[in-house]
């Protein structure tokens, strides 16, 4: 969709870097901070109602380890090591409107609850939280692990539960209802990554072990394992349809597994190469597009990598990062890619449709 770029973009304290058309039609990039002008393009095609082809978020005082769009897509969550949730709106200027604080050390993932009312925070403090948006304050913190929570992740739809990882090697379910875990799984390693199953029946958890368990709530037990990673497993997410679960790895692998019922022999469907790992041993994470067309990962080398899941082709390494790309995350609705860095920064990118 075309979208006219407005001549008077401005920005105080935590904000966006934004494209600015002049009046020879010239197209560049300005800092707020600095007024500093960098020369893009003249002639960019638009295919989002993002307010610049590229829009750089600027305000983290540390790393950034998550970045996740609400459901509605209007608006953006990232965790960082500065211990501190920031919210960001996906339009406009894509100011910075509310920071929630209250970790006592680093925000490692961020995810918000379907109706957007909530965000869940997984934390190096060795907790859990709960933060209610209309009051900007957290309503829970849920303590139980003994290490660094690594992952969380809410039910996507039904029952009000989360599902947390943690160094202390386990997996542990809560109910945002109550105060306590309801239950917990115990490994022999450190969890890196959880997620539920579409139907909320299932847990997807993957660790330093290099697999990742599926777990039946109802047997309380693990239902089957996925192998084929041969370094830790460091980033998992379920598909939109909940057939498939995608995985990033320090192998230098990114898979995708068919989860589905009653499957008869080899779930990893896809191996997919292009992103990297390096020595910093980050957790980076994948993505899906919301069509399961397209799936993306962080990297080390400071690129952005979007693959087709049909052809396994690499169809953009996206630079402009100056650190590792620790996560990315698809706008729900629009052609667009979020992508958080070591280098403190969120870029907001338009794709092809």
């Amino acid at each position: 969709m075309s979208h006219d770029i407005n001549n008077n973009n401005s920005s105080n304290g935590s904000g966006a870097i934004v494209l600015k058309k002049q009046r020879t039609g010239e197209i560049v990039a300005t800092t707020p901070e600095k007024s500093k002008a960098i020369m893009i393009s003249s002639t960019i095609p638009r295919t989002s109602n993002l307010q610049a082809p590229i829009m750089l978020l600027t305000g983290h005082k540390a790393e950034v380890y998550s970045v996740r769009f609400s459901p509605s897509g209007k608006h953006i969550a990232s965790g960082s090591f500065d211990k501190q949730i920031f919210l960001w709106n996906t339009y406009g200027e894509c100011e910075n409107y509310m920071v929630l604080k209250g970790h006592a050390s680093a925000v490692l993932e961020v995810q918000w609850s379907t109706d957007e009312s909530l965000i869940f925070s997984a934390s190096a403090d060795k907790s859990v939280a709960v933060w209610d948006l209309s009051a900007g304050q957290r309503v829970k913190k849920f303590t139980g692990h003994s290490s660094f929570v690594n992952s969380c992740c809410p039910t996507r739809r039904g029952q009000q539960l989360v599902v947390s990882g943690s160094d202390d090697g386990s997996v542990k379910l809560w109910d945002i209802r109550m105060k306590r875990c309801v239950n917990s799984f115990d490994t022999k390693y450190p969890i890196t990554s959880v997620c539920f199953s579409d139907a909320s029946d299932q847990i997807f958890s993957g660790g330093l072990d290099s697999e990742i368990k599926v777990w039946d709530l109802r047997k309380n037990d693990v239902l089957y394992k996925l192998e084929g990673h041969e370094d830790i497993v460091t980033g998992i997410r379920l598909s939109p349809d909940g057939s498939y679960l995608l995985s990033n790895a320090m192998d230098n692998t990114v898979r995708i597994w068919d989860v589905k019922p009653f499957v008869v022999g080899n779930r990893n469907i896809k191996i997919f190469h292009g992103a990297q790992h390096n020595f910093e041993k980050t957790l980076l994470r994948c993505s899906w597009a919301p069509d399961g067309t397209r799936i993306s990962a962080g990297s080390a080398d400071r690129f952005v990598y979007v693959w087709d899941t049909a052809t396994r082709q690499i169809l953009y390494a996206l630079p402009g990062h100056k650190g590792s790309v620790n996560d990315v995350d698809f706008h729900p609705l629009e052609p667009i890619l979020a992508s958080c860095s070591n280098d403190k920064t969120i870029y907001l990118g338009e794709i092809k449709p």
